[in-house]
């Protein structure tokens, strides 16, 4: 580190709601001065008795640091906020929730503007923001020289992973990672409904839940060998046809539990799918992921 480099940079943060205001209090408690603004005062309020620098206008928030620091609702936000601001010269990171698309046209709109732009897709709740041990992490993509110059203040509320140049990858990670994780809901949904009406404490089915999900989700890796490889068959221990079979044996138990199929099914109807349109039987269920990609 250089005499002239501080050592809690300056950075300007756009949006307080819930994840704003727990990211500027993390800066804050680290030491950065930091200048916020909000389309609502009153949600600074707090913050300037904290030591933030409260600034009346969006236009006066970024012209004050070279770090801007965006949390909004939307992106459209994103766009209405900074209608007519002068980026040139900025390093723009953009944490607001979006899809792969909006990130890749708002790269270039920054970019257009002579701004550097990264984004990132929060993979935590305001409760872990600032607390190191909670797991929580930011995923960042696109400019691979702003995150490396500002990569100490980005890691201050969270722990960092850069994805790639691509602007529209941290939102994909952030995304796929999601739905993943509301698939899991689902299924968990799905077996507590299933005992729902029996004599069994959800509270002593739980943990043989959690130790099954866990013990399923390493999968995920011979998933991914199974896409790069090709391969579908090579130490298969439940087959395609196995699986299509015995998924009757889930849907007949949800009708006479007297639950909705609507959870199930679907993912079972592609299995189905898969075999009808000539998966292998002796192939695992990897096929789907590509079927998912046939419309």
């Amino acid at each position: 580190m250089s005499e002239t480099t501080p050592p809690t940079p300056p950075l300007t943060l756009l949006g307080l709601g819930a994840m704003g205001t727990a990211l500027a209090r993390t800066w804050l408690a680290a030491g950065h001065p930091l200048t916020v603004w909000n389309r609502t005062p009153h949600r600074a309020a707090p913050l300037a008795a904290e030591g933030a620098v409260v600034a009346a206008t969006a236009r006066d928030a970024v012209a004050a640091n070279g770090l801007v620091v965006v949390c909004l609702l939307d992106d459209a936000s994103v766009g209405e906020t900074l209608e007519g601001v002068d980026l040139a010269g900025r390093d723009l990171v953009d944490l607001t929730t979006g899809t792969p698309g909006e990130a890749r046209a708002r790269a270039a709109w920054a970019r257009a503007r002579g701004a550097r732009f990264l984004d990132g897709g929060i993979m935590a709740v305001p409760p872990m923001i600032g607390v190191p041990e909670s797991g929580g992490y930011v995923l960042y993509s696109g400019s691979r020289a702003l995150f490396d110059a500002h990569a100490p203040t980005l890691a201050r509320p969270a722990g960092t992973r850069y994805v790639g140049e691509d602007p529209g990858f941290a939102a994909l990670h952030d995304v796929a990672l999601l739905s993943a994780m509301n698939g899991m809901f689902a299924g968990m949904a799905h077996a507590f409904a299933l005992i729902r009406r029996e004599e069994i404490a959800p509270a002593e089915f739980a943990p043989l839940l959690v130790e099954w999900v866990t013990a399923m989700a390493g999968s995920a890796y011979t998933t991914a060998e199974r896409l790069d490889s090709g391969d579908l068959t090579s130490g298969v221990v439940s087959n395609l046809a196995m699986q299509v079979t015995g998924g009757g044996t889930l849907l007949r138990t949800a009708d006479e539990q007297g639950v909705d199929r609507a959870l199930m099914a679907p993912y079972l109807d592609l299995m189905r799918r898969l075999l009808a349109q000539g998966g292998r039987d002796e192939e695992d269920t990897t096929g789907v992921v590509d079927l998912l990609l046939s419309r």
